[in-house]
């Protein structure tokens, strides 16, 4: 086994490379290390692009990478990474609750199947999500989230931006709560769902929908609703201002 692979099957960070350049740093760490069976995953980041796949791999490996105009401005956003008996925690945040825009991060999480991402908390940037099959929960202060083949219980909520769900899956027992404070939320289904109580609400916007809904929208607030088959899982879809979408590829 060489020192590289070594150290990766003892969960050991590697720095792939820390460079200074012309007016930008750079700083790159990868790790590998199991994971317990459903283990919660937590993530809090100020300023990052975080993208969380599941597969069928038995670990979890998560890649880091850091922006900063020079090397001292990458101590100003460190990384964290604790296991402990409540689950792995992820963080790179901005010492002192600062928010500079220049000071980036790009967090790549592959996590096993089954993995739950108890806490996602992001200040700015974007998420994307794919093939989570347990259950999620993502909060973004600002920019957008793409969640793709999900399903169980699923939280998504977008300060000022956008949320885009497609070809995801509703379970029994599950559930779909999707919110947007300012900007369009957008929910695409490869086909329609046989069970379902979908409730649409929109203080300032429009709702349209391949899946036909009883409307309430002559005055104020548009709301809309339906219920499919036994009405289990709930799929609640709220913006403050935007506009909603559901659309059904296959009807």
């Amino acid at each position: 086994m060489t020192g590289q692979s070594l150290a990766a099957a003892l969960g050991v960070w590697l720095t792939m490379s820390s460079v200074a350049g012309a007016g930008d740093a750079v700083d790159r760490m990868s790790r590998v290390m199991p994971l317990a069976a459903r283990m919660p995953i937590r993530v809090d980041a100020t300023i990052a692009d975080v993208t969380i796949t599941e597969s069928n791999r038995p670990d979890v490996q998560i890649t880091i990478e850091r922006h900063a105009p020079t090397a001292e401005g990458l101590t100003k956003f460190p990384v964290t990474v604790d296991e402990g008996t409540d689950g792995l925690h992820v963080s790179v945040l901005q010492v002192g609750d600062g928010r500079d825009p220049a000071l980036k991060s790009t967090i790549s999480i592959a996590a096993p199947a089954g993995a739950q991402l108890d806490a996602v908390r992001v200040f700015e940037g974007r998420v994307r999500l794919e093939n989570v099959r347990t259950s999620c929960d993502v909060d973004l202060r600002r920019g957008a989230i793409e969640a793709a083949e999900l399903a169980g219980r699923i939280r998504l909520e977008v300060g000022i931006g956008s949320l885009d769900v497609r070809d995801s899956e509703l379970t029994a027992g599950g559930m779909m709560r999707l919110r947007v404070f300012n900007g369009p939320l957008r929910v695409r289904f490869a086909r329609p769902p046989a069970d379902a109580r979908i409730l649409a609400l929109t203080l300032n916007g429009s709702i349209q929908s391949d899946i036909p809904l009883a409307m309430k929208d002559r005055i104020g607030p548009r709301f809309g609703e339906s219920t499919l088959g036994s009405g289990d899982p709930v799929v609640s879809l709220d913006v403050v201002k935007g506009d909603i979408s559901v659309v059904v590829d296959k009807r």
